[in-house]
């Protein structure tokens, strides 16, 4: 079974729009590694983590930031699929 990413985000912080476009990123990326990206409204504030599975790779508190997306890709990257190249966003 293909992992299932997840992005929980805080629906009353107005992040559902950058949940969206880092969902579709992600499903650009990894169409053939993954079950889907699940786009979960939390009900604490402030919360943007993201999970494969069950297993936590970002939360905003934490990091203190947003990723940003080649960061993310890489973190998705190793996870789901260590062997794929991600071209441009390898590179330093």
């Amino acid at each position: 079974m293909k992992p299932v990413i997840t992005i929980e985000y805080c629906p009353k912080c107005g992040w559902m729009l950058r949940a969206a476009y880092m969902a579709q990123e992600l499903l650009t990326t990894f169409s053939d590694d993954l079950q889907g990206v699940l786009l979960q409204p939390s009900e604490v504030s402030g919360r943007y983590t993201i999970r494969v599975n069950d297993e936590e790779l970002f939360d905003r508190k934490e990091a203190g930031r947003f990723p940003e997306i080649k960061e993310l890709k890489q973190l998705v990257r190793d996870k789901v699929s260590p062997e794929k190249s991600l071209g441009h966003s390898d590179k330093k």
